[in-house]
């Protein structure tokens, strides 16, 4: 009877915790059903690659990317629990917390590029227009890496490869602190040896932001009068500085997970779409990670207005892909701003939801007809590829896996032992 008492009151126990933590939880997002994308051979009924199983992502900017899956979350999902409730409201304050290191990488920056305010115009101006160069500079790309060094990996370089691969006459410009230095060089150097344009140096930002509303955001930002928010500083300075590069010097601007595959030569003034409306055709999210425009483009200085007017740094993508989605929603169609949104298949062909897919190799004959297809499909009617590294940076290139035949195919120093390996 003891026994069965004391059962009974364990179990009392363990209901009343479960029902306090419950109550505890303060607010719960509401995620946005699944949209069916166009344009991704994954998940396109009409696509020959369809696959009903990969479902995808919530596309609303609310919608957290974190809970999307999540087997505990989830009401679909054979695990789901409805009294292991999530809550984004509960915080808890440490020196790692995103809040801390931007306020960290703040106190940086409020002194930071004092000393070289005129050698980074210089230094960019001496890449670009460098004499008794064989191969001048017929195309300008832009990276920004906000990393460290020691993580500018394989896959990095991998992208690299790519923009020489099919551009042996481009620059490469990488705006990046940690790559400006002798590990940065050594990293670069293999390519310099090929005698392919390519350099990092350490952003301005004083310079890069000048005549633009991103100079009195960043001032404010330096007295404290804008807050950062607990998304990673670092993130949203990227997402700022790659619009003032394009501004400033035109050209093309790629991440560091984009993969290049063909030639950018008739690609004018465009930014990609990421989703589609299936039935509408048209866009409903557009993406940052490759954008082309001219110098000076006006649709570029609105992007910056908008970055700087409605800056937040709680919301991820609100100063990204959201951002530029804002502001072509508004401008598309108007006199005086000529650009063009390309479909999802051009720059973003896979979504990151079902990039997974990619990485694995075939273990049979339809996985091979299959891997083979979307390569080719790929391979023949992208520009690029997003390896969506926040999602797919564990993955293990497997042997005869599409990304290892996009590798193979897109290297300058290939190398067979990058398939079966995390890269």
């Amino acid at each position: 009877m003891n026994n069965t008492r004391s059962l009974f009151a364990l179990i009392s126990l363990i209901f009343l915790f479960l029902l306090s933590f419950n109550g505890a939880s303060l607010r719960i997002p509401s995620l946005s059903p699944p949209q069916k994308l166009a344009g991704d051979p994954f998940y396109s009924p009409e696509s020959r690659f369809y696959n009903p199983h990969l479902r995808k992502s919530p596309t609303s900017e609310n919608s957290p990317e974190k809970l999307a899956g999540d087997p505990f979350y989830s009401p679909e999902s054979p695990f789901y629990n409805p009294i292991l409730r999530k809550s984004l409201s509960y915080h808890i304050e440490s020196e790692n917390s995103p809040e801390n290191r931007n306020k960290k990488l703040l106190k940086m920056l409020s002194g930071f590029g004092s000393s070289r305010r005129d050698d980074f115009p210089a230094r960019v101006n001496e890449f670009f227009h460098k004499k008794n160069e064989t191969s001048s500079c017929k195309i300008r790309f832009f990276m920004t890496w906000i990393s460290s060094s020691n993580s500018f990996n394989k896959r990095s370089i991998q992208s690299i490869e790519s923009v020489f691969k099919s551009h042996p006459n481009a620059c490469l410009l990488i705006i990046s602190n940690s790559l400006d230095s002798i590990k940065g060089r050594q990293i670069l150097q293999p390519f310099v040896e090929k005698r392919f344009r390519v350099t990092s140096i350490a952003p301005d930002f004083s310079y890069l932001f000048k005549n633009t509303m991103a100079e009195s955001w960043f001032s404010k930002l330096i007295r404290g009068q804008v807050q950062a928010g607990n998304v990673p500083l670092g993130q949203n300075l990227s997402n700022l500085v790659r619009l003032c590069l394009l501004y400033k010097y035109g050209g093309v601007y790629i991440d560091a997970d984009v993969i290049v595959l063909n030639r950018f030569d008739k690609v004018k003034n465009a930014i990609g779409a990421q989703t589609i409306d299936p039935n509408s055709k048209k866009w409903t999210r557009l993406n940052n990670a490759v954008m082309v425009f001219d110098k000076m483009h006006p649709l570029v200085y609105k992007f910056i207005e908008e970055f700087a007017l409605t800056f937040n740094g709680n919301k991820w993508g609100h100063n990204g892909p959201f951002m530029v989605s804002r502001v072509v929603s508004r401008l598309q169609g108007r006199p005086g701003y000529k650009f063009t949104v390309l479909p999802p298949p051009a720059f973003y062909p896979v979504s990151w939801v079902n990039v997974r897919a990619l990485f694995r190799g075939p273990k049979n004959e339809t996985d091979l007809r299959w891997s083979t297809g979307v390569f080719e499909q790929i391979r023949n009617h992208s520009y690029t590829l997003h390896l969506w590294n926040k999602q797919s940076r564990g993955f293990r290139v497997e042997q005869g896996s599409v990304v290892s035949k996009i590798f193979l195919d897109t290297c300058v120093f290939c190398n067979a032992s990058r398939t079966n390996s995390t890269i």
